[in-house]
């Protein structure tokens, strides 16, 4: 009865030794792929993609730490999406400035609205510069001014106007 076990042994160790090759073989694997997929998500560089891996592949366990140390720290996606916050961050800032009356994109510098004529800023009286019509100094020159009450009235569209303005002369003609 021993005789049969102890003959079997050898069998039953190659078993095991096969099974804990094939897992170890999969972990490896395993780590391989992931440092693979996580290094190309992180860097465009195909060397620095190929060292990673044959690190992991050469010194498993070791070869992952050392690279989970030396990994960029963000990926490529969130670089691209912190791109894109800056840039619309800086189109926020540089945004045109828009007429309160009518909606028309106006230019900083402008003291009226082309299209509706609504006052948007005042000249200083020292320097002649465009003042917001809020402000009670001027930034420029420090020229004190007395801020002045925005105007909230009518917001006609421009096309609405014209036909108020011929609906008016058809009137006072006809």
């Amino acid at each position: 009865m021993i005789e049969t076990i102890l003959a079997k042994i050898p069998f039953y160790l190659t078993i095991l030794s096969t099974a804990c090759g094939a897992i170890t073989a999969a972990l490896i694997g395993g780590m391989a792929i992931w440092t693979f997929r996580d290094i190309r998500s992180r860097s465009r560089d195909v060397l620095a993609q190929l060292l990673a891996t044959l690190l992991v592949l050469v010194l498993p366990i070791i070869g992952l730490i050392v690279y989970l140390m030396l990994r960029p720290r963000e990926t490529l996606a969130d670089a691209y999406e912190r791109s894109l916050e800056q840039e619309a961050l800086l189109q926020a800032i540089e945004e045109p400035e828009v007429c309160p009356g009518c909606g028309q994109r106006v230019k900083s510098d402008y003291l009226f609205c082309p299209t509706c004529h609504t006052r948007l800023k005042r000249a200083c009286p020292a320097c002649d510069r465009p003042l917001n019509l809020r402000w009670s100094l001027c930034p420029y020159c420090g020229a004190g001014v007395s801020p002045q009450v925005l105007e909230t009235g009518a917001r006609t569209i421009p096309y609405v106007r014209e036909v108020q303005e011929v609906a008016g002369e058809l009137e006072a003609g006809g």
